[in-house]
């Protein structure tokens, strides 16, 4: 999940035709490949570099067959109610919207946007899912605000100066059976977020049956509001690089295989803090349902800062584990500094609320305030008709 080089070998084995977004030999207008299937739709297969705008057609059946890489300058646009498809042939599928080019996913509650798999029989791993690249800092490079790094599947760049940068907009969107793993550090994800700008507009998502994480950030200051993760096999919520942003009204729900529920750093350890700053997100309405077996439902460590508000966490053997020490990882001084905080909280049937591995001396109370005000969020509400698989 950390290391975001990969060899050339291994790109060019798994990804035809996926290069670096800078590359000057791959022009493709026109990728969608027509099947007639004898009915009165078309199905097309997408896979390559788009230089053009593509707009999907509601009349036409679509699958993404390879990586789908959108160019600088292009917006994919997806109308309301329209489902696509991905071959299940795990990480080879995908789609990435580059630096500077864009999004335009809008449903509705009624009509929602459904990425899912094109197998008979769809299983979590089937296909890539939805990368975004933006220009947000990151504080993984040299010089956090101007350099880019690249991503850990498709060698894409990522990351800038442009807190605002804009990649588009997803509403009421479904992305299902996604994520995968090359090895054990170059990974997709449902929703991967690489230094995306708070322009970018992210709201009522799920990410439903995935593989690897649910929802990672690399960086960036993207606000994300809304947001379902439903029985991801790893972390159904990912942050490092220094991600900065808001997250309001988010509900967790764990399945038989999992990981963590939030699994938050504060910078890439497999590198280090170039930038200088730490992770530090808002997180506000959280609703956590954990499995029989639940481990740990929130981790934090390597430095990383945050504000937890309204949290309820059910059925975990342990609800905050924070690590680090005290040097190149103050996760509690964090604490200490009031950085690292969680506002009004409730357990219920949570065998330890706090494990303190910092290095660094507080009490839960100093961490910890509002226990039993906590009453997470209204996902009976807000997630009603466009949500799948919640208890």
């Amino acid at each position: 999940m950390k290391n975001k080089f990969l060899l050339l070998g291994i790109i060019a084995a798994l990804f035809i035709s996926c290069e670096k977004d800078d590359t000057a030999t791959i022009i493709l207008n026109d990728n969608c490949s027509p099947n007639n299937n004898g009915g009165n739709t078309t199905a097309i297969n997408l896979s390559g570099v788009y230089t053009e705008d593509l707009t999907l057609d509601p009349a036409n059946e679509y699958v993404i067959t390879g990586p789908v890489l959108m160019a600088s300058g292009t917006t994919l646009t997806i109308p309301a109610g329209m489902t696509v498809k991905a071959q299940p042939v795990g990480v080879n599928a995908y789609i990435a919207i580059q630096q500077g080019a864009q999004i335009n996913a809008v449903g509705t509650a009624s009509n929602p946007i459904v990425f899912t798999s094109n197998a008979g029989s769809p299983a979590s791993g089937d296909w890539g899912g939805l990368v975004i690249c933006g220009r947000a800092p990151i504080n993984s490079t040299p010089n956090g605000s101007v350099d880019t790094s690249t991503s850990e599947v498709g060698g894409l760049s990522y990351g800038g100066n442009a807190p605002a940068d804009n990649s588009g907009s997803l509403q009421y969107v479904r992305i299902e059976y996604a994520g995968g793993a090359i090895d054990g550090n170059a990974e997709l994800n449902g929703l991967s977020l690489y230094a995306v700008g708070n322009a970018t507009v992210i709201d009522y998502v799920q990410i439903f049956e995935g593989s690897d994480d649910g929802v990672e950030f690399f960086g960036g200051t993207v606000n994300v509001n809304h947001l379902v993760v439903v029985n991801s096999e790893d972390d159904s919520v990912d942050w490092t690089e220094g991600y900065i942003g808001n997250l309001t009204d988010v509900y967790i729900q764990h399945g038989a295989s999992h990981d963590k529920a939030f699994e938050c750093d504060g910078y890439n350890t497999d590198f280090s803090n170039e930038g200088g700053y730490f992770s530090a997100p808002n997180v506000t309405n959280v609703t956590i349902v954990g499995a029989n077996d639940a481990g740990e439902a929130i981790r934090l460590r390597a430095g990383t800062q945050g504000i937890f508000t309204n949290i309820l966490i059910t059925d975990f053997d342990e609800a905050f584990d924070l690590d680090g020490d005290t040097g190149s990882n103050p996760t509690g001084q964090g604490v200490l500094d009031d950085l690292l905080q969680v506002i009004d909280v409730t357990f219920t049937n949570v065998t330890t609320k706090l494990n303190n591995g910092t290095g660094y001396t507080f009490t839960e109370a100093d961490f910890i305030s509002g226990d039993g005000n906590g009453t997470g969020t209204d996902i009976a509400t807000w997630g009603a008709g466009w949500t799948v698989g919640i208890n």
